[in-house]
């Protein structure tokens, strides 16, 4: 069942990047609606439970909570961003680094770093390297997007590591329904900041948002949030790598997106890179399941 429900995940989140870029409004807007579409969609389901769930739950743990939502706010914002400045081939590649930041986050907090897993991110920051070569020859836009991307993807690896703590106490809807919440409040937040249109637009941007939030939000993101339960950040990262290709093909054929050649080429290296990291890190302790 776990392995079907990653299926359904990674399939979900391949999904995520071309239709964000498909979409004809701004970053931060995009990220708010799939939030908070994604919230609404959970109220019935976590009404019952989540009050209680989350009220008993003690200060670290809403700690917590609210930095995995600020952090998956901040991945939405620079990653979206991203998607309007380069291609989904290189921003997908680029976000995907989280797995290299979540073993440099554990490196800090003083966990050995086998020879292996250091060869792997060598090769993966070779092929950030060739792809951001790439795109510097084309335009300084989009090497911004690149970097922002490559932010994202810092930002997605902290909203995992964060969101494994909690969900050893609470159920998948509650903590999803808060870190959605937290999240949508604080885009919200940025758009009235910012001044950014949050609504009128295009009946085919509409439908984006709405498709994005079904099939990233729900089907990708939140299966994964339940899935933390059972599985390791690190691992959960490793199977996001298979978003890379996915996004890649799927913008090739519904948004006629061919980056040159060498795009494909670090693609090729940060997924060998990252394969190599996961695989080469000792095996996790096992997460308390639901």
């Amino acid at each position: 069942m776990n392995a079907f429900l990653a299926l359904v995940a990674i399939l979900g989140v391949s999904a995520s990047g071309p239709l964000m870029a498909a979409a004809s409004a701004p970053a931060l807007a995009i990220g708010f609606w799939r939030n908070a579409l994604g919230t609404i969609a959970i109220v019935p389901f976590a009404a019952g439970s989540a009050r209680q769930e989350l009220g008993a739950l003690g200060r670290p743990e809403w700690r917590a909570t609210v930095f995995a939502g600020l952090m998956l706010a901040l991945h939405f914002g620079t990653w979206i961003t991203a998607l309007n400045m380069t291609s989904v081939a290189a921003a997908t590649a680029m976000v995907s680094m989280q797995v290299v930041f979540v073993v440099v986050i554990d490196r800090l907090r003083g966990e050995a770093t086998p020879r292996s897993v250091v060869g792997g991110m060598s090769l993966a920051v070779v092929g950030v390297l060739v792809i951001t070569g790439v795109d510097f020859s084309l335009s300084a836009r989009a090497l911004t997007g690149d970097l922002l991307a490559l932010v994202g993807g810092l930002t997605a690896a902290l909203y995992l590591m964060a969101g494994s703590r909690v969900r050893e106490r609470v159920s998948t809807t509650s903590y999803t329904f808060a870190c959605y919440g937290i999240c949508a409040a604080a885009l919200a937040t940025a758009c009235l900041v910012a001044q950014v249109e949050m609504v009128g637009f295009t009946g085919r941007t509409w439908l984006a948002i709405v498709t994005v939030t079904i099939c990233a939000q729900l089907l990708g993101h939140s299966v994964l949030n339940h899935l933390l339960a059972v599985m390791s950040p690190g691992l959960i990262s490793l199977l996001l790598l298979l978003e890379v290709p996915g996004a890649a093909l799927l913008a090739g054929i519904f948004l006629d997106q061919t980056p040159p050649l060498g795009v494909y080429l670090g693609l090729a290296l940060i997924l060998a890179g990252l394969v190599v990291v996961v695989l080469g890190r000792p095996p996790p302790t096992e997460v308390l399941a639901e």
